[in-house]
């Protein structure tokens, strides 16, 4: 609501262009109709947007590639690609796979793959409820590697256990997690923190992570995407190419 009073009123003031920055679009998460009489809200807070005077669209790796249509606005999607590759450049990657948790973000993870010159494995996912999944297979060789686990956001964390405990069965060596939105709701950090063979869990901060859950968790690395934003931001005032940031 905060940011539809700013647009209003920066149009009001007579803004030549106002760009919304949204460097996590929660409601993305909203994009379909899977059961009768519901609010898409993806749609619907995108339709409150361009209501409320935005110009533009600016945010990061959305819940789906559809969401994009929602928008009557140019929208500039970044991802934290780059920033994952530059951290994880500087681990031992010999014998290391990336591994997607469902066939949904196995783009992303084959991105990611080729940044690093690693091969990629995906998960094939079936969600039954908002707190369950099951993860049946994994496509893709994994026994006996070393895991770089890439998933776009962790809210309660069933994913991602669901993938570790089928990674330990095709007996795995060490596993690190990676996400673009740490959201890490209701015992996440508990949940995660009881990982023993866990070695890292990797997001950014497009959510704020509290001191509390950072100290619950110890492996946990919060990395900065403020610069990425604020070169995104430049070239959209300058009118320069923002594809060009994530050229492979």
């Amino acid at each position: 609501m905060e940011l539809l009073l700013m647009l209003d009123a920066a149009r009001d003031a007579s803004a030549r262009r106002t760009t919304a920055v949204i460097p996590y679009y929660a409601y993305a998460r909203s994009d379909k109709k899977d059961a009768p009489r519901i609010s898409i809200a993806g749609r619907l807070v995108a339709d409150l947007l361009n209501t409320a005077g935005a110009n533009r669209v600016l945010t990061m790796t959305l819940h789906a590639p559809q969401v994009h249509g929602f928008f009557r606005v140019p929208v500039d999607h970044l991802n934290a690609l780059n920033t994952f590759s530059t951290y994880f450049r500087d681990r031992d990657l010999s014998n290391t796979v990336v591994v997607s948790p469902d066939l949904g973000n196995a783009k992303s993870a084959s991105h990611l793959a080729r940044l690093l010159n690693l091969p990629v494995a995906a998960g094939s996912k079936r969600r039954i409820d908002d707190e369950h999944v099951v993860i049946e297979r994994i496509v893709g060789d994994v026994t006996s590697r070393n895991v770089i686990v890439l998933d776009d956001e962790i809210a309660n964390g069933g994913t991602t256990l669901e993938l570790l405990r089928l990674l330990r069965e095709q007996q795995v060596g060490t596993i690190a997690v990676a996400c673009t939105h740490g959201l890490f709701t209701g015992s996440a950090i508990v949940r995660l923190a009881a990982q023993s063979d866990l070695r890292e869990v990797v997001t950014t901060n497009t959510v704020p992570v509290p001191a509390a859950k950072i100290e619950a968790l110890p492996q946990l690395r919060v990395l900065s995407v403020a610069p990425l934003l604020a070169e995104a931001i430049q070239r959209i005032h300058d009118g320069e190419s923002i594809s060009s940031l994530f050229d492979v």
